[in-house]
């Protein structure tokens, strides 16, 4: 016990043996001294010495005790003390302010009084709870209850709810009171597989090796209706239990699995909002009597994610009937805002290929080949240019698909035709880094931190042969790209510049290692090639829709007879890529593009 305490504990006790032993240590002591003692122990936290100055100590010194404890103070000032007592008189009133500083910046403000009487040992505090509040009555406790705010909710770029606070119910097996594992962890297995295929008997058996001993191992988090659903197969269930929660959640639970997780990662601190608190007192049941004081809780403004209901909607459907891995990645040129990421089932089992899958992007990759070539003032969109059905690099051959020739045409219908060997000869022709830089003018190979995600646009080494130049040329070769990366070049190609993609309001992204602008002349030659595709070559299937302009790509990957199928493009201030996985031609990937638009209207 440190020094000081032995001594303040001395004191105290001689304090009490004489008066008990009537020597008159409070034969001159006042009202005053009474109540400043009383106070002095109450702020101080000292309920012995507080109570010591009370009519009734070990009553006081209990209840006193039941308020530090059901408070936790970090700190009990008292102030504007009085005390009124006549002249001659053997009791008195006394008034005084007290404010509790609680935990998490909480402070409690109240006025209160007390009587001080006479007695043979000196003036006391008259002990009833009144002198604690002057609402807490004999038999009653005080209890500090949380009132938490409810969450905001995430709003999409139109004030639609991308995120609303839903309830939640936890689902936690303790092993230790579960008796036989294995039954019970198989009949939760079986009655959850339902919601997520991942989750088995087996599954949860191993999970359980991984807790602590003595913890619980979470199962799986589920969705209100969803408990409700499977409730009578798992409630009695030995060793499992239950907890809920609010949580912000899509109303659809297949939507924006890549995307809205990591909103809600990246804004779990800014829907809390404030909580609010109650101080109450209760009966000896434990129930509430009445509110001593009443903090409301303060809710978070709505936060607005750049990303479109609308969008992301349309970009789900026109992917859900894709049979193979499939992504959409939408942006609004203008402002580099992300307006959708999609992708469907067979995608998310792989991961965020949506944002961050490295893919050979074909012939889509001929926009940047465009771009290097026009930017070199060897060619325009009239030139004349070969397409055969096959051509010979040093010893690489490149095919046309299907072989097909087109002889001597334009540059512009070379691209909307898609001739691998025209566009192979034109990398030739250019320095080994052109292609390269060409890219990275179009934002392939720049970085870009987004709060919230992870991106990868793409790579594209500059090549030192002949053969390597040739096949970068039309997308193949060491050339790899994302979704995200392509959707970023269609988006610089319609606005003139590389946007810096942004997913929520208010938190701008940064950029690194992005290349010059592009002239306009280039990009006007670019543009009018790129419609040239839709009104007249690979992409016919969207003409009916108003100025889409883009490029079709066909990726070889593997042992080459596999196909990954690309459209890449933009339509007003929407920018899009959409990428069928093992498609075969660019035909799936043109298709959804079709659904895509269509489905905004």
């Amino acid at each position: 016990m440190p020094a000081g305490r032995r001594v303040a504990v001395v004191m105290l006790a001689g304090m009490v043996g004489l008066a008990a032993a009537g020597c008159g240590l409070f034969a001159d002591s006042g009202p005053e001294d009474a109540i400043t003692g009383f106070l002095d122990g109450l702020s101080s936290g000292d309920t012995a010495a507080a109570a010591f100055f009370t009519d009734s100590p070990d009553a006081a010194r209990s209840s006193l005790e039941m308020a530090r404890r059901a408070l936790s103070p970090e700190s009990v000032k008292v102030a504007a003390k009085k005390v009124q007592h006549a002249s001659g008189a053997d009791n008195g009133t006394a008034t005084y302010e007290l404010t509790w500083t609680l935990p998490r910046g909480r402070v409690w403000t109240y006025q209160a009084d007390a009587q001080v009487h006479s007695t043979q040992d000196g003036w006391k505090v008259r002990w009833l709870p009144t002198a604690l509040h002057p609402q807490l009555a004999a038999q009653q406790t005080i209890a500090l209850k949380p009132e938490p705010p409810d969450l905001a909710p995430v709003l999409d770029r139109d004030g639609l709810p991308l995120l609303r606070p839903q309830t939640v119910v936890s689902v936690v097996l303790d092993p230790a009171k579960a008796g036989d594992l294995v039954a019970v962890s198989d009949k939760l297995g079986a009655a959850l597989n339902r919601f997520e295929p991942s989750v088995t008997g087996q599954s949860i058996r191993d999970g359980v090796k991984t807790v602590k001993p003595g913890a619980g191992y979470p199962v799986m988090i589920l969705r209100a209706n969803d408990y409700q659903a499977v409730k009578p197969e798992i409630y009695d269930l030995p060793g499992v239990r239950f907890s809920q929660q609010d949580r912000l959640l899509p109303d659809d639970k297949n939507s924006g699995k890549q995307v809205l997780p990591a909103v809600r990662s990246l804004v779990e601190d800014q829907v809390d909002g404030a909580a609010g608190w109650r101080v109450v007192t209760l009966d000896v049941s434990g129930g509430e009597i009445v509110d001593l004081h009443n903090e409301q809780p303060k809710p978070a403004p709505a936060v607005v994610s750049t990303l479109s209901v609308k969008t992301q909607g349309s970009a789900e459907r026109a992917l859900a009937s894709l049979p193979t891995a499939s992504a959409l990645v939408a942006i609004q040129p203008s402002t580099g805002e992300l307006l959708a990421v999609a992708q469907n089932a067979p995608a998310d089992a792989q991961g965020a290929i949506s944002l961050s899958g490295r893919f050979p992007p074909g012939s889509t990759f001929k926009v940047a080949t465009a771009v290097a070539a026009l930017s070199a003032g060897t060619v325009q969109p009239g030139s004349p240019v070969d397409c055969p059905g096959t051509a010979t690099f040093e010893n690489r051959t490149v095919p046309n698909e299907g072989k097909f020739a087109l002889g001597v045409v334009s540059l512009s219908k070379a691209f909307a035709h898609s001739c691998n060997t025209t566009f192979a000869k034109l990398a030739t022709d250019l320095p080994p880094a052109a292609l390269t830089d060409a890219a990275r003018d179009l934002g392939i190979g720049a970085d870009f931190v987004i709060p919230g995600v992870t991106t990868i646009t793409g790579s594209v080494p500059p090549a030192n042969t002949v053969a390597q130049r040739a096949e970068n040329g039309f997308g193949q070769g060491t050339v790899v790209t994302s979704p995200f990366g392509l959707a970023v070049a269609a988006a610089t190609v319609q606005s003139g510049k590389v946007p810096v993609p942004t997913l929520m309001r208010g938190m701008p992204a940064t950029s690194s290692g992005l290349g010059k602008p592009i002239r306009p002349e280039v990009l006007d030659a670019v543009r009018g090639m790129m419609r040239e595709v839709v009104t007249d070559g690979t992409a016919t299937l969207l003409k009916p829709l108003p100025e889409v302009r883009g490029k079709t790509g066909t990726a070889q990957f593997g042992d080459g007879t596999h196909s990954h199928g690309w459209f890449v493009g933009y339509t007003g201030d929407l920018a899009f890529a959409v990428l069928v996985t093992d498609g075969g031609t660019s035909k799936p990937a043109v298709e959804a593009a079709q659904r895509f638009l269509t489905g905004l209207g």
